[in-house]
């Protein structure tokens, strides 16, 4: 049975057409992903679906008697109320609702609505949406906010959840976990296919191949058809009238349009030998310690995430490394080249009036990239901003577009470190995508901290967990994380014999037992590079001497000169990267002797 049918749906805001006679439905039982790019219509969308918004033409047709529960992108609630007043007035399942709350780490339920964080009143919220005894569900973003135990937690919940969900979010595991079938909005138009998020990426790749294969096979028909008139048959039969006709109806017909990609080269300033370094950093709040004698010596293109329970100390850290905040006691080193690039969570303040291409000309009007120089508006494009959006005040984009022009005015700073603070929030799935391949080229240091689990397999080679008061290092991506780890962050036990049990599989600072060490692959390559310096200038001798023996020969010397040259570029990277492990292994054994 049909829980929501979707008739020939059309609506706009202003100028910007969200739907035109879009269709689709969902049947009773279906878990339903809605994905497309910021700013496509898909919390509008749920709004229509829950009521809460008409279409301006078609129809959105639910069945006879179906309880809806809706958890909206934006909750509204009484902000003089307490929590626990709040929950009885909006759900009849007071206990169910506080079970929730207290899995989600809401524990006072006497605090006034109006005193609570951005974030926990998405958890409220989401408590009273799961609780409401109902047929269909309807979440937008339901993992917003969500730490990783939260987001396992809710992941399990929803599995055996016995009705229709329809949701909303761009946690791409989430999706590949929870749904069966996936609603695409793309150009105005409803996609649906019935699978994963994982089988929506080949079907989709699948529809666009057809889509161009279409197009192409159009464009050979209209050029045979123009050849055809052109070589103009002389009588005007019927058959002449029918080819004329044929080619003006193809000519006439709209092209399709398959939906632009994030595309850029890999920008960053040149960094030299110092980058950033962390020295017995601490700090502390309210009398708890949140970080606790941390150090850490970045690596020219390093990629770092750092991971933990929400309020464990992760975006403080972040701040201190970015300049920010201050420690308590130790010290930030940072190289004269490093260029930091700071991307937050909460978006700085934008002149809602401001022309979108304006603000991105006050960081910068060109920027260099691996194609040559490109402009603020090419730059824009890439970003998936339309002319239109682009000469367009800013209040009049989305909350995603907003974050996304947000992040493209970071990266026109031409940054070498970038320090990326839940840069995922908020982003469209395909924006993301594009953003990873970006970041696997960006020839800097990334630093970053995110609940996305895909961004951090894609993105990071190195982990640092906040577990159990102390911080620990783990080498490659989350997934990785969770095989090394006896334990996950989010599972926290205090004791001592776990806690010894494991700390030989993993590098822990604790205080008053800081040790500096080198990571597997830096002890190997240590070992090495004298013999590997070495090496590249003998070579470097033969190359001169044989360039000697070969002077006449213009195409051998050409060739000589340009192993030479490279041979140098090289030995002049060993050089630096001999100079870092080498002071490196000084501060170990200054450490070991303390």
């Amino acid at each position: 049975m049909n829980v929501v049918n979707i008739e020939k749906l059309t609506k706009a805001y202003t100028d910007h057409l969200l739907f035109e006679e879009a269709s689709f439905f969902v049947q009773e039982h279906e878990k339903v992903g809605i994905v497309g790019i910021n700013g496509t219509g898909k919390s509008t969308l749920l709004k229509m679906v829950a009521g809460q918004e008409e279409p301006d033409e078609g129809n959105v047709i639910k069945a006879n008697h179906v309880v809806i529960s809706y958890l909206p992108q934006d909750p509204q609630f009484d902000d003089e109320k307490s929590v626990r007043e709040n929950v009885l007035a909006q759900t009849e399942n007071e206990t169910e609702a506080l079970t929730i709350l207290t899995r989600l780490s809401i524990t006072d339920l006497e605090q006034k609505v109006g005193e609570m964080s951005g974030g926990q009143r998405k958890k409220l919220a989401l408590a009273i949406a799961l609780s409401k005894p109902a047929d269909l569900l309807l979440l937008d973003e339901p993992t917003n906010h969500l730490d990783y135990g939260m987001i396992e937690w809710l992941q399990k919940y929803l599995n055996g959840y016995q009705g229709t969900i329809i949701m909303v979010t761009h946690d791409r595991y989430f999706l590949d976990e929870v749904c069966d079938r996936i609603v695409e909005i793309d150009q105005s138009h409803i996609y649906s296919y019935d699978c994963n998020y994982s089988g929506f990426l080949e079907r989709k790749a699948a529809r666009y191949d057809n889509i161009r294969s279409s197009e192409q096979k159009r464009q050979n028909i209209l050029r045979r058809e123009l050849a055809w008139i052109r070589r103009g048959a002389r009588a005007r039969s019927t058959k002449q009238k029918a080819h004329i006709q044929r080619y003006e109806a193809l000519r006439d017909m709209e092209a399709p349009k398959v939906q632009e990609s994030l595309q850029m080269g890999s920008i960053a300033t040149r960094m030299g030998r110092t980058t950033v370094e962390l020295d017995r950093i601490q700090l502390s709040y309210d009398n708890r310690t949140i970080i606790n004698d941390f150090s850490y010596i970045f690596l020219k293109q390093d990629r770092v995430g750092f991971v933990g329970n929400n309020g464990c100390g992760k975006t403080t850290l972040m701040k201190i490394i970015a300049g920010l905040l201050t420690p308590d006691s130790g010290n930030v080193t940072v190289g004269q080249t490093v260029q930091m690039g700071y991307f937050g969570q909460e978006i700085q303040w934008m002149n809602p009036g401001e022309r979108v291409i304006d603000y991105i000309r006050e960081t910068g009007e060109y920027i260099p990239t691996v194609d040559g120089k490109i402009s603020a508006s090419s730059m824009l494009e890439r970003f998936l901003f339309t002319p239109e959006q682009q000469y367009s005040p800013i209040e009049k984009l989305s909350g995603g577009e907003k974050r996304r022009l947000a992040l493209l005015n970071v990266l026109m700073g031409n940054p070498n470190f970038l320090i990326l603070d839940e840069p995922t929030n908020d982003l469209d799935t395909e924006t993301l995508a594009i953003l990873e391949d970006y970041l696997e080229n960006f020839p800097g240091i990334i630093v970053t901290v995110s609940h996305d689990r895909h961004f951090l397999d894609r993105v990071v080679h190195r982990i640092f967990a906040f577990e159990r008061g102390e911080i620990h290092q783990y080498e490659g991506g989350y997934t990785d994380y969770l095989e090394k780890t006896p334990l996950p962050f989010w599972e926290e036990e205090s004791t001592q014999s776990k806690s010894a049990m494991t700390s030989d599989s993993r590098t822990t600072w604790k205080k008053k037992s800081t040790k500096i060490k080198f990571t597997y692959q830096e002890q190997k390559e240590y070992e090495t590079i004298e013999a590997d310096i070495a090496a590249l200038e003998e070579r470097i001798s033969d190359l001169e001497a044989d360039i000697l023996r070969n002077a006449s020969s213009y195409g051998k010397l050409t060739e000589l000169t340009a192993e030479k040259e490279a041979c140098e570029n090289e030995l002049l990277e060993k050089m630096e990267r001999w100079d870092y492990l080498e002071n490196l292994a000084e501060q170990i054994r200054q450490t070991n002797e303390s």
